[in-house]
């Protein structure tokens, strides 16, 4: 696990499942139909219950590079904020699209005035998005916001699913880090 203190807010990184981390709002990898799915989304689904479907099907869909909230059914969160990100097919959109999709999470944060929300690595699963390319514009979309934001956020936990996508984090966020303090 590592923990930086980004303009009084805890940046957390750490390995593990994320449907069994506490936080006010936890991030669903989900897809444009908010259909469920495999990896985070099944996960989430599987541990949240049934309600979290039927919310996901009165919202009907949710567009690549946006977010949209639901109740967390049976897991310790207050909501689930279903992000699609890209699939990678290396297009120039990608990286814009993969920003928009955290921010819109932490958009919704700052709508719900949450104090903390847990991020899966978004689109570098199922949907391909290269680690060392998806790690940086995740750690900068949320440095950025907590730089520039009168924030309600006190904690982003970064729930990363296997040792490789946490070192591919931690890279980037020391590499960020250092470019920030130059």
């Amino acid at each position: 696990m590592t923990t930086h203190i980004i303009d009084g807010v805890t940046l957390t990184l750490q390995q593990g499942n994320i449907v069994a981390v506490t936080a006010d709002a936890i991030v669903n990898a989900a897809n444009a139909a908010l259909a469920g799915g495999g990896g985070v989304d099944g996960a989430i689904h599987r541990a949240g219950g049934p309600t979290i479907m039927q919310e996901c099907r009165k919202i009907g869909g949710c567009s690549t590079g946006s977010a949209v909230a639901t109740s967390a059914g049976n897991l310790p969160a207050h909501y689930i904020f279903h992000a699609v990100g890209p699939i990678y097919q290396g297009h120039a959109d990608e990286p814009q699209l993969l920003r928009q999709a955290y921010q819109s999470c932490l958009d919704l944060a700052e709508q719900y005035q949450l104090e903390s929300i847990a991020f899966p690595s978004l689109s570098t699963g199922a949907y391909g998005y290269p680690l060392h390319l998806a790690a940086p514009i995740a750690l900068k979309t949320v440095i950025d916001h907590l730089h520039n934001t009168s924030t309600s956020l006190k904690q982003v936990i970064f729930v990363l699913f296997d040792g490789r996508t946490l070192q591919a984090y931690q890279k980037a966020l020391q590499a960020l880090l250092a470019d920030h303090n130059h």
